[in-house]
């Protein structure tokens, strides 16, 4: 099972970063020891002063297949949850500054906490919104309408590289709005279905 991660797919949230808007997928990857489920506390790490949300749609993958064709992309996810992506920022920063890989700042244990998963078929695929929670008020709302590279471009570019297997997820990128997190707090992930908005994640910060 991988965990692959794109990053800067929401230009807001590039721009919020100062980052430039990428002209094709920025893809990192996580360990599978990364993985934070069950609604299990996430435990503040020692080695940042600055730890990040960012919530993400995740992509089940649903069978195996490399070098995807765009048309036949769509058929490679069943069920789409939310997820989020811890981010020492501080440790970012400073990998950034030096030209160096940013696995310590995004791929420590933990990192990747992962909600429910629900049938695409209850959201409208071509604008499916969501939003997370700290503690009871909105900080982050997306739509998929506002991605730079869709879900199908990014399944198509990343079996480029990766052959894709059943069970491998696929965080989608980031909207606006993230920001830091403490001790304390609870984060909440909500996706907007056809009919209702369903909680699909929570994860307190310990």
């Amino acid at each position: 099972m991988k965990i692959i991660c794109i990053g800067r797919n929401y230009a807001e949230h590039a721009k919020e970063l100062n980052n430039p808007v990428p002209a094709k997928p920025v893809v990192f990857m996580k360990p599978a020891s990364a993985l934070l489920v069950n609604e299990k506390p996430f435990y503040y790490p020692d080695f940042t002063n600055d730890l990040h949300h960012e919530i993400e749609i995740v992509l089940k993958i649903a069978k195996n297949g490399r070098h995807v064709q765009p048309e036949f992309a769509s058929s490679y996810y069943e069920e789409i949850g939310l997820g989020i992506d811890f981010t020492a920022r501080d440790l970012q920063q400073e990998c950034k500054e030096k030209g160096q890989p940013w696995e310590i700042a995004k791929a420590f244990d933990g990192s990747a906490v992962l909600g429910k998963f629900v049938p695409v078929d209850r959201v409208n695929r071509q604008a499916i919104e969501f939003r997370l929670l700290k503690n009871g008020e909105a900080v982050q709302h997306g739509n998929t309408k506002d991605l730079l590279f869709s879900f199908e471009q990014i399944i198509v570019y990343v079996s480029r590289f990766f052959k894709l297997q059943q069970g491998d997820l696929i965080y989608t990128g980031t909207p606006a709005g993230v920001g830091p997190v403490l001790v304390g707090d609870v984060l909440e992930g909500e996706l907007f279905l056809k009919d209702r908005v369903e909680k699909l994640l929570q994860c307190e910060v310990k």
